[in-house]
């Protein structure tokens, strides 16, 4: 699966690599000589048996992880002996306001970009929809969205990334997990440790793949016997077809449609556990903005409704395969952007039809404020995390119902006020 990790802005397109990185790591008051030699010392007594014991050879070791040392410029970090900091603000682009995700530059550029290599990569896109049933549009999108179809210049050296934040992370077994799948790359597929260069999480090449992505989903597209994602397009176009697929990409079913949806449809039936028929959602009077009806191949299928901003912004019936989108990135923003730039590199067109409206500007602890307000009432939020997915969203509407308040559906100040 691959991580949400946030990048700095690179070729003027704001959340290359799929996120955004603001700001630098926070000061640690901790004694890094002595984290460093704990660190040195782990790497010696956990790492490296348990590499060799799965067939890394000492050699490759050395080679990989002889000389890193602690990456401190890195953020999430938790020294051995302190407590993971409480998230004041949302440095993933994902988890900010919606209207900022889909910003015209940023969206313009991939669609643009996407525009200009659909011609270019026409047979290879067509082929690979023939095997994966992914249409070239999307796979497009993910480049652009991923890498600038591959402009974006990586700095870390992964193997610095990986050890670091399997050591002092706030999700250390899951680092530990890629540390080791890197290793495996280098040892049994022959990449080379110089090809290694990741973002701040450790995701390699256009993709953006974590190591265990590459291992279970990595593909040749060109025919060489490789699969280089960072140096062939073909391969990367291949690798994120294959990863679709994998995870359920639903041939010949489109990722969702911009919808308008009645006041008096509740916006908390929201999510992927509260789907219907497409037809019943256009029985309650959701209807496409373009004024065309659902396609015929739809209507007896199931649909989700999706409303990443409650009632502040525009709504989606979306598919299966919008789900799938989320795999890539565990963002709603996220597929969002990837369907609709898809759809506008195929189609031409322009943006929502909605208007984002403006929200509150909130920092993730006060949303967490939020949910654990909820959850204490017996909400269903999805955890206390300071992100508002889709069971925060409709947790809030549902207590708004209950307090026979018009439902938002989104956190807010006023909700905050409301719930101390």
């Amino acid at each position: 699966m691959k991580l949400v990790s946030p990048a700095s802005a690179l070729i003027g397109l704001v959340g290359l690599l799929g996120v955004l990185f603001e700001s630098g790591a926070p000061a640690l008051a901790v004694d890094r000589t002595a984290v460093e030699r704990q660190f040195s010392q782990w790497l010696d007594t956990e790492i490296r048996p348990e590499a060799l014991a799965r067939g890394i050879t000492a050699r490759n070791f050395d080679q990989a992880l002889g000389r890193v040392r602690v990456s401190w410029e890195l953020p999430d970090l938790v020294p051995p002996g302190t407590k993971p900091a409480t998230p004041e603000e949302q440095f993933q682009a994902e988890f900010r306001a919606p209207a900022a995700y889909f910003s015209g530059r940023q969206l313009d550029a991939v669609i643009a970009g996407g525009r200009q290599r659909s011609s270019g990569h026409a047979q290879l896109l067509a082929r690979l929809e023939r095997q994966n049933g992914v249409p070239g549009p999307i796979l497009l999108a993910i480049w652009g969205r991923e890498s600038g179809f591959g402009a974006a210049k990586l700095r870390y050296n992964a193997f610095v990334v990986l050890a670091t934040k399997a050591f002092m992370s706030s999700r250390k077994e899951l680092f530990r997990k890629e540390l080791l799948a890197a290793l495996e790359m280098v040892a049994r597929h022959g990449i080379s440790i110089a090809a290694m260069k990741s973002s701040w999480a450790g995701a390699l090449g256009q993709p953006q793949f974590l190591p265990t992505s590459y291992l279970a989903h990595a593909a040749d597209g060109d025919g060489d016997g490789k699969a280089d994602i960072w140096n062939s397009d073909a391969d990367t176009l291949a690798s994120i077809a294959n990863y679709l697929k994998h995870y359920g990409w639903v041939r010949d079913r489109d990722w969702g449609f911009e919808v308008t949806v009645p006041d008096g449809v509740a916006c908390h039936l929201e999510g992927p556990d509260r789907g219907r028929r497409i037809s019943e959602w256009a029985a309650m009077g959701i209807a496409r903005v373009n004024g065309k009806p659902f396609p015929q191949n739809e209507l007896g299928a199931e649909g989700f409704l999706m409303m990443p901003a409650g009632r502040h912004g525009p709504a989606f019936v979306v598919t299966p395969n919008f789900y799938v989108l989320k795999q890539y990135n565990e963002s709603d923003l996220y597929a969002l952007f990837i369907g609709h730039a898809g759809d506008r590199i195929a189609f031409g067109g322009s943006g929502f039809s909605a208007h984002w409206q403006k929200v509150d500007a909130m920092k993730r602890s006060e949303i967490a404020e939020i949910q654990q307000k909820l959850e204490k009432l017996g909400h269903d939020v999805g955890g206390v995390d300071g992100l508002p997915g889709f069971k925060t969203r409709r947790s809030i509407g549902e207590w708004q119902k209950s307090r026979g308040q018009a439902a938002t559906c989104f956190p807010s100040e006023a909700v905050t006020r409301a719930l101390r």
